[in-house]
């Protein structure tokens, strides 16, 4: 007997194989998602003050945090959960104790190595644990009236760090990985990157958040993907979340209009729920749905602000840091768009069942993936 509508097994083992993709995604709810460290540099006649704000539990824990996204995916992650319960008076001791010996691997040289010592240690009292507490360890070293330059190198394992120079014109603003060091910085001032270098060094850190921090914004533009097969819808999309998020990303960005996280975060959540949702019921683009997706992206434009937020922008090199920023983010929503094109798209779009038997389950796999954050996000 021929079948009219056709399931063949092959077919239900992509549907399997999809959402168990999608479910794998959603795995990090409870994600505990790396940061990078933030130093200000600070040279005062001849004493260095490096006030490095960073996840110390997880430097304490001993986690490897080069190249990791979240800190549940290290084996360590039990013992840095525990340090994050403790209470400021009972870390402290252990935080001195790590920063005593793991000074030792920064190094800083000017004119020659320079010794550093710790010269206070801030923790704040235990918050949400799903968030990682911002603490301060503050080094201060000695520097040679006769340096002109400094070259911090960052250790190897300690993720990324945004180091900023302060207290000089055009101070020094880069990014640097663990294991990496910083080019020679003029104490005097005057090391501050041209427009097109902090617009290049912006462009990474945008991309990062997408592809593979950002997974509720992953989530979202792969809801916009599964409504229609054809071209213009998407392209109606992305447009009008495009035009929205750059929006509030540069009003956040410029302080103009902050909303808290936690207002934010849960709406994201329930943006994702709802382009899902209209995937399942609706088959095509109706006129108000670019509509409604530019109201979403007005939401995930104060996410990415916050985020940008944690890194801070140069000063005289806001324009250009924001764009390559921008510019990130949209490129690694491209490549959501172009993965999922590649890996169901150009096999299956035409095929009759493909709305069935593939965008269907992949929107209802996503709509409850965004009604189970937005549930976690508000309680």
């Amino acid at each position: 007997m021929r079948r009219t509508f056709g399931r063949p097994r092959s077919m239900l083992v992509l549907r399997a194989v999809l959402s168990s993709l999608l479910l794998l995604l959603a795995c990090p709810v409870q994600a505990h998602e790396v940061t990078p460290t933030i130093g200000d540099l600070t040279v005062t006649q001849d004493v260095l003050t490096l006030d490095l704000r960073m996840n110390v539990e997880a430097f304490v824990a001993g986690i490897d945090l080069d190249g990791m996204v979240d800190t549940d995916e290290s084996a360590k992650s039990d013992q840095y959960d525990a340090l994050r319960a403790m209470s400021p008076n009972v870390l402290g001791p252990r935080v001195r104790s790590f920063a005593e010996q793991w000074i030792a691997q920064l190094g800083v040289d000017a004119d020659g190595p320079v010794a550093l010592s710790v010269a206070a240690i801030v923790i704040p009292e235990v918050g949400d644990p799903e968030l990682p507490r911002a603490s301060h360890l503050v080094l201060i070293g000695h520097v040679p009236e006769t340096a002109q330059t400094l070259t911090l190198h960052w250790p190897d394992g300690a993720g990324d760090l945004v180091l900023r120079q302060q207290g000089v014109e055009e101070a020094y603003t880069g990014y640097i990985e663990g294991g990496a060091s910083s080019p020679a910085i003029s104490l005097a001032g005057g090391a501050s990157t041209s427009g097109w270098q902090t617009f290049l060094s912006y462009v990474p850190v945008g991309f990062d958040h997408i592809l593979p921090k950002g997974l509720d914004h992953i989530l979202f533009v792969l809801g916009l993907f599964f409504l229609s097969t054809h071209l213009r819808p998407l392209v109606w999309q992305i447009s009008a979340f495009t035009l929205a998020h750059t929006v509030t990303l540069a009003l956040g960005a410029l302080g103009w209009v902050r909303v808290p996280p936690d207002i934010v975060e849960p709406l994201i959540a329930a943006s994702i729920t709802y382009v899902a949702v209209e995937n399942i019921v609706a088959d095509g683009l109706n006129r108000w749905r670019p509509v409604v997706i530019f109201g979403f992206g007005l939401l995930h434009g104060l996410g990415f602000a916050s985020v940008l937020g944690e890194f801070g922008l140069p000063p005289g090199q806001f324009l250009p840091a924001l764009i390559g920023f921008n510019v990130g983010v949209e490129i690694g929503q491209l490549t959501v768009i172009a993965i999922a094109f590649l890996a169901v798209g150009v096999w299956f779009r035409n095929k009759p069942w493909y709305r069935a038997l593939i965008a269907i389950p992949a929107s209802t796999v996503i709509a409850l993936i965004g009604a189970y954050w937005f549930v976690e996000r508000i309680t």
